[in-house]
């Protein structure tokens, strides 16, 4: 559009432009950076039922005006906005706090207007103070309590214009009209009724989705169904899968994860120790889905292994674990053995070699004969997508709601966006636990895509350098809008050099670290809990006889279990809501590099948990702390306990130095809970330049 107007000309001839006709000429304030916000808006921020969030812009204007601005929102599909007024901030930053009281997907604005009445209220307070006359500016208030008045409710109406007349009236002494003009009560009035004049709203309406509590606080337990019979030798069954729900949530568990229930195919099935061969009574790996059922048919990720149960045995199961607080999570994984219905039915969705054959899984050097992988550039991807969405639909038909995803990230992305929507849009009750081991920002776009929780690079992070670094990146950056991390200290395939070094004692400090520096995490068990550390072969990370690949049976009551320390972590998560967030996270200087020292804060405030772990499986650590004092709650000089939630001792503290001393013989850690705080609320910031 030209925005010349060549009717009129300077005195040389050249012609004078004019503004745009759709130009908002007087509109000055300038709204920038919403957050949160993930992508300019692309996609939802991510945040659970009963969320204080903060909702934070740079809202400005030219010249010194003051400046008001206000945070609109809704529920995406009603008609009405709500409104909260935003706070000042340094730096032009205005913030205000929504709460997010249903599970759906919200979506917010910002407004931002000159504020003319705090305007005129800090200029004329200056003026008052220099002790000049304000007349004039008095006069100014009187218009503007008459001009909010034509605009209040009849209640709020009233009261402005007699105010006005006060403020107004000479006969009244010119001291008491700048004092009643200038206090909060009329402030207060003014700013409900007044016009906003040229009000500005930002060019973007961010949203943010707000799934069930799990899906941001959360406990996993994993195990293998075909290893729980209490018979040497015997195959497993979900029957006794059910004898052992009392055991898992004694340890305080909420979710129970299981490997594929499914059909494990017989063609090139891996042997013990993941052999190329298999001899006779090998089972097989569970990954390797798609294999023939019990009267000779093929079954795939809709069917049961035979020797499993049958799927009343299955449903059994899933309600007896919800009469104990238990949700059953299930593993999706998008790949096939040889053996299964699809690779006969569809050949088309596998990718195909020079010689005809389908091409198996690989990772160089690793070979995995016995798994093919859907071929995600086939022609026939609608038909392959509409498959896949059937087997969660198929599964959360049978009461399923939670799902770990097999390696998301060798699939489709623009695959897995459409299906999480889909998901979201049919199911938003519905969790998925994306474990992909992979590059951070592909990682990221799966959270971004839709995926509720995510595994991370925890059971690689030893020192306490690493994990400080670590947490705040995912924790106290704009990574914690899309990505909400699940810590696991070890998983069937992660048997880290750190637990296979540091015996029972590493175990510990691992399991210490993930149940209190992340809201959700989770262990691959009974390994775990029985410090299980041997590799399958020096410098590998596969356990040896490993469960993946055979039958194991375990002695639960073994003398040397973490199952007492797990359940008294779990309780602790569980009573103390600091533990069941991760953005109030603050570290603490520790003067010994062995030493990891943070805290953590409930959303109100109202309850702290201070954590020092000697990261050292080896030797005691002894160390100086220097604690920020204002992240726990505490002034200055201030008498305060700290009790130790795994050992039950109380110390009395005071001031920001502390001495700590951890043996990994003994207690490698203090869970601690700050007590005795003043009643000033901690003031927490979510957002951070």
């Amino acid at each position: 559009m030209s925005i010349l107007n060549t009717s009129r000309s300077t005195a040389k001839g050249s012609p004078t432009p004019a503004p745009p006709k759709d130009l908002a000429g007087r509109d000055r304030v300038k709204i920038e950076r919403l957050r949160p916000c993930v992508d300019e808006g692309r996609f939802p921020a991510k945040r659970c039922v009963g969320d204080r969030v903060q909702i934070a812009a740079d809202v400005f204007a030219d010249g010194h005006d003051h400046v008001a601005a206000a945070v609109r929102w809704r529920r995406l599909g009603e008609r009405q906005w709500r409104e909260v007024l935003m706070e000042d901030r340094p730096n032009d930053v205005r913030v205000a706090w929504i709460t997010l009281e249903e599970p759906g997907g919200y979506e917010y604005h910002v407004a931002g207007w000159v504020d003319r009445f705090g305007t005129w209220r800090s200029g004329t307070r200056k003026k008052v103070e220099a002790g000049q006359d304000v007349s004039s500016e008095l006069l100014e208030a009187a218009e503007m309590l008459a001009e909010a008045a034509r605009h209040a409710p009849k209640h709020d109406a009233a009261t402005l214009l007699a105010l006005r007349e006060q403020v107004a009236a000479g006969e009244v002494e010119h001291d008491r009209r700048a004092e009643l003009a200038l206090s909060e009560t009329v402030s207060e009035l003014v700013q409900r009724s007044l016009p906003r004049l040229h009000e500005v709203r930002s060019e973007q309406t961010p949203t943010i989705w707000a799934d069930r509590r799990r899906a941001g606080f959360s406990a996993w337990y994993e195990l293998f169904p075909r290893s729980t019979a209490p018979e040497p030798g015997r195959h497993g069954t979900f029957r006794d899968v059910e004898s052992r729900l009392g055991y898992v949530a004694e340890m305080g568990f909420d979710v129970l994860y299981l490997p594929p229930i499914h059909p494990i195919g017989r063609t090139h099935r891996k042997g013990r120790n993941n052999a190329v061969t298999a001899e006779e009574g090998d089972v097989g790996s569970p990954w390797a889905i798609g294999g023939f059922l019990a009267d000779g048919s093929r079954g795939g990720h809709k069917s049961i292994h035979p020797d499993l149960g049958t799927m009343e045995d299955f449903r059994s199961l899933v309600r007896a674990a919800g009469e104990r607080g238990l949700e059953i999570a299930l593993d999706i994984a998008f790949q096939c053995s040889p053996d299964h219905p699809y690779v006969h039915e569809h050949p088309e969705w596998f990718k195909r070699r020079p010689d005809g054959t389908i091409q198996y899984a690989e990772n160089p050097p690793k070979k995995y004969q016995d798994i093919y992988p859907f071929d995600f550039e086939t022609d026939a991807w609608r038909e392959l997508w509409s498959e896949l969405y059937s087997i969660f639909a198929f599964w959360i038909d049978e009461g399923v709601r939670i799902f770990r995803v097999d390696n998301p990230h060798t699939k489709s992305l623009t695959f897995w966006e459409w299906c999480c929507a889909e998901l979201r849009a049919r199911h938003p009750d519905v969790i998925l636990l994306s474990e992909a081991f992979t590059r951070p920002k592909l990682r990221y776009r799966l959270a971004k895509g839709g995926f509720h929780q995510g595994y991370t690079y925890f059971a690689w992070r030893d020192t306490p350098a690493e994990l400080e670094q670590y947490c705040r990146e995912i924790m106290r950056t704009g990574v914690a809008d899309f990505f909400r991390p699940n810590f696991w200290p070890n998983t069937p395939d992660i048997l880290t050099a750190y637990l296979q070094r540091g015996g029972r004692p590493a175990s510990v400090i691992r399991l210490v670290l993930a149940a209190t520096l992340c809201s959700s995490y989770g262990i691959y068990g009974p390994p775990f809990e029985l410090a299980e550390v041997v590799p399958a072969k020096p410098g590998g990370e596969e356990y040896l006889d490993s469960e993946k690949y055979q039958i194991r049976r375990w002695d639960l009551d073994q003398p040397q279990s973490l199952r007492g320390l797990i359940a008294l972590l779990n309780r602790a998560r569980r009573e103390h809501p600091a533990l069941q967030h991760n953005r109030t996270i603050r570290f603490h200087r520790a003067d010994n590099p062995n030493v990891l020292c943070y805290s953590k804060t409930s959303q109100d405030g109202d309850d702290v948990i201070l954590c020092a772990v000697n990261c050292d499986p080896f030797h005691q650590q002894w160390s100086n702390l220097h604690l920020d004092l204002s992240a726990i709650g505490v002034e200055e000089d201030e008498p305060f306990d700290v009790h130790d939630l795994l050992t039950g001792a109380v110390y009395h503290w005071r001031g920001r130095h502390a001495v700590v001393g951890l043996d990994p013989a003994g207690t490698p850690a203090h869970v601690f809970r700050v007590r005795h705080r003043t009643p000033r609320q901690v003031i927490l910031d979510e957002f951070h330049e």
